[in-house]
């Protein structure tokens, strides 16, 4: 759940400060990335950072399967916001993963 929603998983142990502020802050950086018309990329692992800027994107979970559906985040290469509209959709699916694994540790009590 808490890949799927971003800060689901602290919402659900009553982190429910962290949680909200996930719930928010996550998808808010995404839709930035896609106003700038950044890249969904596709899994071509024939090109390994392409390959791997697909993981990445995974990693927002739903917001991700959402935008995919709509067809939304082609690119614009010449756009002049396209690279940083790349880096928000990217950072935005790695922080995500981060607070999948900050939820896990608070779960097994690591934190």
């Amino acid at each position: 759940m808490s890949w799927l929603v971003p800060g689901a998983g602290h919402l659900m142990q009553g982190r429910w400060q962290k949680g909200l502020i996930f719930l928010f802050a996550l998808p808010a950086m995404f839709a930035i990335g896609l106003a700038l018309n950044g890249r969904l990329f596709p899994f071509v692992f024939t090109e390994p950072l392409v390959g791997l800027a697909a993981l990445a994107n995974v990693g927002m979970g739903l917001p991700y399967v959402i935008a995919s559906a709509l067809e939304l985040g082609k690119g614009v290469v010449t756009d002049a916001s396209y690279e940083y509209g790349n880096a928000f959709l990217i950072v935005s699916g790695l922080l995500n993963t981060l607070v999948v694994i900050d939820a896990y540790d608070i779960r097994l009590g690591r934190k």
